[in-house]
């Protein structure tokens, strides 16, 4: 080795990993290769000491030499053995290659490079070859070059941004021999890595295929920047868009100084950043042609329109026609046809297409050529020379939809002829000539249908016919005469069909025989032809002509007519006409019908968001109108209802009798009969087997175009009227300009909690910020001094900030009942400024006003990127303040900040059913309306300039788009001001994009500009287009010679006073009548340009947005609760916790924050105790029905009534659907929904992953049946309906009485479901923890058990009901009248209780006695033994009980709303049982909003499950009724979540197994 070379020890190790991983493993290693490693090892063995960080001097060769022949004997063995050992260490650490990857961009960790054996050696000899001629540092690595290495700052560049050495990535990628890293990635991948989709290339259906192009992958070590690391160096360094422009203008300048290979921004940066910012080559490709940008994405789809007369025409006769059809269904209205002139739609094609002109040019510039376009969009417009009004042209957007529809139908159908043309050419060898004849009359008609075909759905049939007859699969069927195909594009993989089948077996013969082929067939039932002959029948019968073609395949007659009525049936269900012809009557009469499943009827109640679905009767697909039919795919989808889609019965046999009529022959032989009887089962197999089907499924696909069509069309008109809203204006400049000048200066306050606290933000007249103040302490209610010092220093800084600032208006931010509160006290500190300080306050703030403002735009722009790059050191709750303020200043701009790259604007919820768009969807929606809106408005560019925000609707004028105007953006910018439209042309814009956009971009003094005297055209101040400059300054110089008698002169100087004159004088303008004037000019064909000159002259860019105006009371009201007209109405079902309980009312708050009032009288049905402070606790939650809302108190009157709750009259005074109609013969019994119900939770039933004897993977119901015929003490431990958390101990107490106990899992590894479904580490009951559940039993359940028996076999225990026991003992007190007389019997009513029972007089009297695992509990005592316990209550019978209720008490401390948290081990009620509710008892407040039924505890909750004796009556907080706190027994599990808790004591103890149970 180099004696004087020196390796660090990390790259020792990658050394080394590099040549181990490259030795083969066990018997693939040549023995001659063993010797070779031997040696290496020798070598490689002597660098392990460089590596223990020992440094080798210096020394001589002979020394050297000498010294390791004597280490070599002795370390030999050593140094193989640790060799070994990090080999086999290497050979273990193997990695799929898609880890290798993820380490890579997480860590940096890179898969060390793979190199043959022979590069080792040969770098090994070069080492040694060049031992003593080089001495590297330890920062220094010899590679194969002779040169210094890799330094230690190169490592830690390449450990960081994964820069790799070698040559550049463009000469290995260019280089033709294969690389070797690649190798071992396997066949698969390397098969499927280059699969590239050529969007010129299509299959048979006209879609894109794929092709492998030639395999040239790039290096996996590729160089990139990770988008993390560009978000961590845009928080460094600053902006990345700024970044990214100077990295690429250093590689510019570096290509031009040719000082290396060619370099991209590609190998520097992922292509997801460079995409977000514009700056792939795509994106500049786009921003150097000279056509509008969004003409240019949407041709990337469709290819370039047409230019010639004849395609134009066509393509206008095919829209006019899709409008009339209904295509477009919110322009039909009732009563009124669009009046669309074709001409029209022709020139407005032939704008866009020839010249190249957007949608909004059009509509502002080209009004007057394509006048029918307009003319439903403007029906209130008495008028048209008085202000205008922002208009959405649905109309026009609607053309460009179809237009692009038509390209892509075009593109198609020329992709498919070709297609066609080729795979005919390869059938045209296959077949003898007759199979030749008949295939070139096939192919003859498919390519006349595929012609005149308007639809996806006729190219569809089209298609459908061409591969029935040419299948993909027999391309190769002749491998010698078609090899030359055999690499064809047009191969498919090879399937076989029956059809095919059949026809391979010759039985299309036999078909043939049936009579009329399926285009005759078409052609007759479509009426597009007539029948001129008569059908005649074949002589022989079907069967006799069939058995000439039996086969193998087709073994007897029968078979063989079945495959050709098979044959004859689906080519008839391919046949374009046929099919056009039954679509035509299936779209017009199908109906759609809805029924409820099973779990949908449960599930659906009048309050669900399907109850308007559930049941539907024989409703046409034509009345369809709006998003209805979403709700019913989603509910369909939910295996809630089923749905039918089918032609009513009388229009189908019509339909199936027509084609009888054209398909059956008029023969009256016995052939001919038996030939009609094959004939009508091939109608009948084509029609209802295929057809039918297949319409129906036409039909959902159209019902849902129609539903997301209405959908989107509702999203965008809500959107519009967000954006169409002028900015708020100063009372003063009510009746002046709409400029920016009049924007106000706004004070912005969002409240905070706390943290973040209350924030005030003031912003001048352009949206910037001026001041932030934090005001946490403004809304404090505490009335100490240090709350109240606080609150008066919050309100000093308030008047301070609010009179150095002098805002025009305050907006709040409308999140919770807190603002509320918060406008009282800004209101308290405006008055307090009035009445202390009026010199202070400027007249700027006179008649100051607070308006509430939607923080749901301003939380997206908290959250967005742009807003950590506008206002980047800003805290969250200042963005979302700055964006509430402007917002109001600039609703449009605002709006389109958040239309960047991220696409923010689509988490805007506008409309309650928009989860059913796409984003894609919604975005092209979003688009159009911001396209709309901003070319109407237009936009200040020197404004924009000066205050970056105001740019972002820059991307939606016309002719541009997101990388147009961001170049657009930073040149303007960068020239800080520009002073006339023509200097655009400098700014990059080409000339076709320049006459798009330079009508709405507008230039006068502002922003820069405002200062400068250089000369601006009063012209470029207007929505006047350059081309109509000089019909402008026609028009201002006849007005001003008119006024001033002068000369008729065309002197610039005399022009411009002209146009200043008509300026300063807008009432000359507006007397002027444009018809008279238009007339004299000989211009009538520009009468529209003439009323918008004339309107733009009087008053430039005047602001065609409606005017703003505060919310309403209701908006306020739902602003604030956060709450829509959907979820908080008259009658709908809300959940309210008490907070606060008076005799006469309780006080409740709703999840809202709305406050809810609860009478006495709305609390129960029972009126005899009207105290609701006995029935109601705080903290309590009820189920209520909203009887009334007071909106301008923000609060709401409830209701608790059974009556109420079970009234559905307000929900059906909702417009039902006409076509609703409820089966009511298929409503179930009360029986039957129980056993629904029943049959719903044993579905949910989630199984556990536990194996013990005593647990059983059952439910309740299947436990009690399974211990009713077992002794009583046998349990069974099972799943718990509460969730995974929990188990439940099914205990038999008695015959036909069980208890259930919660088990509460712990210690449980949520690390997948599998460990969720395993039992806990701990088990808790009540207070008791436990290991397992062998534990369980031997500690609690054991020991419960014995007790059980032994007071079930005690002397005084008696069987029977309570009366029973209560009778027996009477017997027995008249037997023995001197003696107090008792018994201990079960308390059915409480399972797992004891009563006893004694008569001292003549009335029996009743305690109750607690069975626990420590013994029995009496009266607050524990007692091992029942003995002890009879001795006890003998001793003190006669001791007061001081809560000691009566049976009936007893019975009525069962009703608990919430679990119990008595002692250790509560019993209760199983939750999984639900029983009969009580008469006057408060019956399902917590269920009944879920369906739940009718008949359960009268606190919600299920009764405990009692095999015998009666239940008792009494509702919570009776006489005798105890607290919460005194709980006996709480309940087991609950199918339906619910929970009981049960108390009962006797002198004070805990009842049932209470406290201890």
């Amino acid at each position: 080795m180099a004696g004087n070379t020196i390796l660090s020890d990390e790259e020792d190790e990658i050394e080394v990993e590099e040549d181990e991983r490259e030795e083969p493993e066990g018997e693939d290693v040549a023995p001659e290769d063993r010797d070779d490693e031997d040696d290496e090892e020798d070598e490689e063995g002597q660098d392990e000491y460089e590596k223990d960080g020992f440094i080798v001097d210096d020394i001589d060769e002979d020394e050297q030499h000498g010294e390791e022949e004597d280490r070599m004997d002795s370390d030999e063995g050593r140094q193989r053995k640790k060799k070994r050992k990090k080999r086999e260490s290497e050979k273990n650490y193997v990695l799929d290659e898609d880890d290798y990857e993820l380490l890579q961009d997480n860590v940096g960790f890179r898969r060390p490079k793979v190199e043959s054996k022979k590069f080792k050696r040969l770098k090994k000899a070069r080492a040694d070859a060049d031992d003593g001629q080089s001495g590297f540092s330890d920062e220094e690595e010899y590679d194969m070059t002779g040169k210094g290495g890799r330094s230690a700052e190169d490592k830690i560049k390449r450990s960081l941004f994964d820069d790799d050495e070698g040559p550049p990535l463009e000469d290995i990628a260019g280089e033709d021999q294969p690389e070797e890293e690649d190798g071992d990635i396997g066949e698969e991948e390397d098969e499927m890595a280059d699969f590239i989709v050529d969007e010129e290339e299509v299959d048979e259906h006209g879609e894109p295929t794929g092709r492998r192009k030639v395999n040239r992958k790039k290096s996996r070590q590729a160089p990139g920047i990770s988008s993390t690391a560009i978000q961590e160096a845009h928080d460094i360094f600053g902006d990345v868009d700024e970044l990214l422009r100077q990295r690429k203008s250093e590689i510019s300048r570096y290509d031009e100084r040719g000082e290396g290979r060619e370099r991209r921004l590609e190998d520097e940066f992922e292509p997801i950043i460079l995409s977000e910012k514009y700056m792939t080559e795509k994106d500049d490709h786009i921003r150097e042609i000279d056509i509008p940008e969004r003409m240019q994405i949407s041709e990337e789809s469709t290819g370039p329109p047409p230019t010639d007369a004849i395609s134009i025409s066509d393509e206008s006769i095919w829209i006019l026609n899709q409008l009339g059809m209904g295509t477009v269904p919110f322009f039909r209205k009732e009563g009124h046809e669009l009046a669309v002139d074709k001409g029209d739609i022709y020139r407005f094609l032939e704008f866009m297409h020839v010249q190249k002109l957007d949608v909004p040019f059009i509509a502002m510039y080209r009004k007057e050529e394509c006048r029918s376009l307009f003319e439903d969009q403007e029906p209130q417009d008495n008028n048209p020379e008085e202000k205008p009004m922002l208009r959405w042209h649905k109309l026009l957007w609607a053309i460009l939809e179809l237009d692009r529809k038509w390209l892509l139908l075009q593109k198609r159908k020329s992709a498919l002829q070709s297609y066609y043309n080729n795979r005919f050419e390869q059938e045209r060898s296959i077949y003898d000539e007759t199979r030749l004849h008949l295939n070139q009359k096939l192919f003859d008609s498919i390519t006349k249908s595929l012609k005149v075909a308007e639809s996806e759905r006729e190219i569809d049939d089209v298609d459908a016919k061409f591969n029935l007859h040419f299948p993909p699969a027999d391309v190769a069927v002749d491998e010698g005469r078609f090899e030359r195909h055999k690499n064809s594009q047009f191969k498919r993989p090879k399937r076989k069909s029956q059809y095919s089948i059949c026809s391979k077996s010759g039985l299309w013969e036999v078909a043939t025989k049936f009579g009329y082929g399926s285009e005759e067939f078409g052609l007759l039932i479509s009426l597009e032809e007539m029948r001129t002959d008569e059908l005649e029948d074949a002589k022989e019968t079907p069967e006799e002509v069939a058995s000439r073609f039996t086969c193998a395949m087709f073994e007897d007659p029968q078979a063989v007519l079945r495959g050709a009525r098979h044959m004859a049936a689906v080519e008839i269900s391919c046949e374009p006409c046929v099919r056009r012809h039954v679509r035509s009557i299936f779209m017009d009469n199908a109906v759609v019908s809805t029924n409820p499943t099973a779990d949908g009827n449960v599930s659906i109640d009048s309050r669900h968001q399907f109850a308007g679905i559930k049941w539907l009767k024989n409703k046409p697909l034509t009345k369809f109108n709006d998003a209805q039919w979403l709700l019913i795919q989603k509910a369909e989808e939910e295996k809630l209802i089923q749905v039918s889609v089918k032609l009513p019965s009388s229009i189908h046999v019509q339909l199936i009798n027509d084609a009888h009529n054209y398909y059956l022959s008029d023969g009256v032989s016995k052939s001919a009969q038996l030939w009609n009887e094959q004939r009508k089962q091939i109608i009948n197999d084509a029609f209802d087997g295929l057809l039918l089907p297949s319409m129906a499924k036409e039909a959902r696909a159209l019902l849902t175009s129609r539903a997301k069509n209405w959908l989107l069309m509702e999203y965008g008109g809500r959107l519009w009227d967000k954006v169409s809203v002028a900015p708020y204006q100063k009372k003063e400049n009510d009746n002046s300009s709409d400029d920016y000048e009049a924007a106000p200066r706004v004070m912005a306050c969002c409240w905070g909690p706390g943290k973040p606290t209350t924030t005030f933000v003031m912003l001048d007249s352009y949206g910037e910020v001026l001041d932030v103040l934090y005001a946490g302490s403004l809304s404090l209610r505490g009335q100490n001094a240090n709350d109240q010092q606080r609150k008066k220093n919050d309100q000093q800084r308030v008047v301070k900030f609010m009179t150095d600032h002098q805002p025009h208006v305050a907006v709040l931010g409308a999140v919770n009942l807190s603002c509320l509160k918060l406008k009282e006290d800004i209101f308290e500190i405006i008055f307090k400024m009035v009445e202390d300080n009026p010199r202070d306050v400027g007249h700027e703030m006179d008649g100051i006003n607070i308006i509430y403002g939607d923080e749901t735009l301003p939380h997206l722009y908290e959250n967005s990127r742009i807003s950590s790059e506008q206002l980047q050191p800003q805290t969250g709750i200042v963005k979302r303040a700055v964006a509430l303020g402007r917002y109001l200043q600039n609703p449009l701009a605002m709006t389109a900040t958040l239309c960047g790259p991220a696409k923010e604007i689509l988490s805007w919820k506008l409309i309650p059913l928009e989860n059913f768009l796409t984003p894609d969807e919604k975005y092209s929606m979003v688009e159009q309306i911001m396209v709309d809106a901003t070319n109407q408005v237009g936009l200040d560019i020197n404004l924009a300039i000066s205050h970056e925000w105001l740019f972002a609707p820059l991307q939606f004028i016309s002719g541009l788009g997101p990388r147009k105007a961001a170049s657009l953006q930073r040149s303007l910018v960068r020239a800080s001001s520009i002073y006339t439209r023509k200097d655009l042309l400098n700014h990059g814009l080409g000339k076709k994009v320049f006459v798009n956009a330079v009508g709405f971009l507008r230039v006068r003094r502002s922003g820069n500009a405002a200062s400068s005297s250089q000369f601006i055209d009063l012209l470029d101040d207007t929505r006047i287009h350059p081309e109509s400059y000089s019909l402008a300054q026609e028009l201002a110089k006849d007005i001003y010679t008119a006024d001033d008698d002068q000369d008729d002169v065309n002197d610039e100087d005399v022009l411009e006073m002209a146009i200043e004159h008509v300026r300063e004088n807008p009432d000359r303008l507006k007397s002027l009548k444009v018809d008279e004037y238009a007339k004299s000019k000989k211009r009538e064909n520009k009468k529209d340009t003439l009323i918008h000159t004339k309107l733009e002259l009087i008053q430039g860019f005047q602001d065609w947005r409606k005017p703003y105006t505060e919310p309403n009371q209701d908006e306020e009201f739902y602003m604030i609760t956060g709450e829509t007209e959907e979820t908080l109405s008259e009658g709908k079902i809300v959940q309210a916790t008490v907070r606060r309980v008076q005799p006469q009312k309780a006080i409740c708050v709703l999840d809202s924050g709305l406050t809810g009032l609860l009478s006495k009288e709305d609390y129960s049905e029972d009126r005899r105790d009207n105290d609701l402070t006995e029935k109601l606790v705080e903290g309590e939650i009820l189920t209520c029905k909203i009887k009334s809302i007071q909106k301008a108190r923000h609060q709401v009157f409830l209701s608790c009534k059974e009556s109420d709750l079970r009234d559905d009259r307000s929900q059906n005074n909702k417009a039902l659907d006409p076509y609703y109609h409820e089966d009511r013969d298929n409503f179930d019994n009360e029986k039957e929904k129980a056993r629904k119900a029943k049959e719903l939770a044993k579905k949910h039933f989630k199984p556990r992953m536990i194996v013990h004897p005593r647990f059983q993977n059952i439910t309740a119901d299947e436990a009690m049946e399974m211990l009713s015929d077992k002794e009583p003490g046998e349990s069974i431990i099972r799943p718990s309906s509460r969730g995974h958390s929990y188990l439940t101990l099914t205990l038999k107490i008695y015959d036909g009485v069980y208890a259930h106990k919660d088990i509460i899992e712990g210690g449980k590894e949520n690390k997948d479901f599998t460990s969720i479904l395993r039992l806990g580490k701990t088990l808790k009951i009540g207070d008791d923890v436990f290991e397992d559940l062998d534990e369980v039993i031997d500690r609690y359940v054991d020991p419960l058990v014995t007790h059980l028996k032994t007071m079930l076999a005690y002397r005084k225990f008696r069987d029977g009901s309570k009366a029973e026991v209560d009778e027996s003992l009477r017997k027995e007190k008249n037997e023995n009248p001197s003696r107090i007389v008792y018994s201990f019997g079960i308390s059915y009513e409480h399972p797992g209780t004891f009563i006893l029972t004694y008569i001292r007089s003549s009335n029996p009297h009743h305690e109750y006695v607690g069975l626990y695992p420590k013994g029995f509990k009496f009266r607050k005592k524990m007692f091992e033994e029942i003995d002890r316990l009879v001795a006890y209550f003998q001793r003190h019978i006669d001791d007061p009980q001081d809560a000691g209720p009566s049976i009936r008490s007893v019975a009525a401390m069962v009703p608990m709303r919430s679990p119990a948290t008595g002692g250790s081990g509560s019993w209760g009620p199983s939750g999984d049982r639900e029983r009969t509710s009580t008469p006057g008892s408060r019956t399902g407040r917590s269920d009944y909003r879920n369906g739940g039924s009718h008949d359960e505890h009268p606190s919600g909750l299920p009764r405990p499950y009692s095999g015998g004796g009666g239940r008792r009556r009494g509702g919570r907080g009776g006489r005798g009724s105890y607290s919460s706190r005194d709980v006996g027994f709480s309940g087991g599990d609950s199918g339906s979540s619910k929970r009981s808790s049960v108390q009962s004591q006797t002198g004070g103890s805990g009842a049932g197994w209470g406290s201890g149970w």
